[in-house]
């Protein structure tokens, strides 16, 4: 296993990380935003006016997968908020990957190609570990992928002294994980803290403390949809 997912890649150029934040993407997708964009303005300079379009559509779909609406979660204090957009797929309870002293409520919401797939905080509090496991790009929506895929752990101590965890998991599209966390990191309920590309799945472990909020076929939106509640 090897500890952070994804942190040695080189950051995009500041021009393109403002021209992500300008149009409501995430900064990862601000390369693959860009060469279609700027293959499309040559085009059109050429007058190559049917392939201009057609870039600018590819240029458009692209967008759309990195779109990074603002979130405004209504309540924090006592809930879990979901970290993903899209369904959940499979509930139950159990230890987490790289966490098998502990039993947690897991909820595990499957995110489409065509929702929003940045990842945001559960909870705040403080990071513990970020653990990145290389593995399968089995179909995301399956409960084995948890066990077999590749898949980033991150866990998280509230401020009530408990552990949260999360898993980003691959699938069958997606072929890369971003993490922005490190250890010793602090989050806020639902800070973005990265994404998962082209289709994948994300797996909340809950303290038993808290009762659950959802049901499988519900859908979530990241940073705002409650998913547990703390047991008063």
């Amino acid at each position: 296993m090897d500890d952070l997912a994804d942190i040695d890649r080189p950051e995009p150029a500041p021009w393109l990380k403002r021209m992500a934040g300008r149009i409501g993407i995430a900064s990862e997708g601000a390369y693959l935003v860009a060469i279609p964009l700027i293959a499309a303005a040559f085009a059109i300079a050429l007058g190559l006016d049917r392939i201009a379009i057609i870039l600018l559509l590819v240029t458009f779909a692209i967008a759309m997968f990195f779109r990074d609406p603002e979130r405004s979660p209504a309540l924090t204090e006592g809930v879990v908020l979901s970290a993903a957009d899209g369904r959940v797929c499979s509930i139950g309870e159990g230890s987490a990957p790289g966490l098998p002293d502990a039993k947690f409520r897991r909820v595990s919401v499957f995110m489409s190609p065509l929702d929003v797939h940045v990842n945001r905080a559960p909870v705040g509090g403080e990071v513990l570990r970020v653990v990145h496991t290389p593995g399968e790009f089995r179909a995301a929506y399956s409960d084995i992928a948890s066990e077999h895929n590749e898949r980033n752990l991150v866990v998280i101590r509230d401020e009530g002294n408990r552990q949260h965890a999360f898993v980003q998991v691959a699938g069958y599209l997606a072929r890369r994980i971003v993490c922005r966390l490190r250890p010793h990191d602090r989050v806020y309920p639902g800070a973005r803290v990265g994404l998962i590309m082209f289709g994948s799945r994300l797996d909340h472990f809950i303290p038993l403390e808290y009762r659950l909020t959802v049901v499988v076929g519900d859908r979530v939106r990241g940073g705002e949809s409650v998913i547990g509640e703390l047991i008063r």
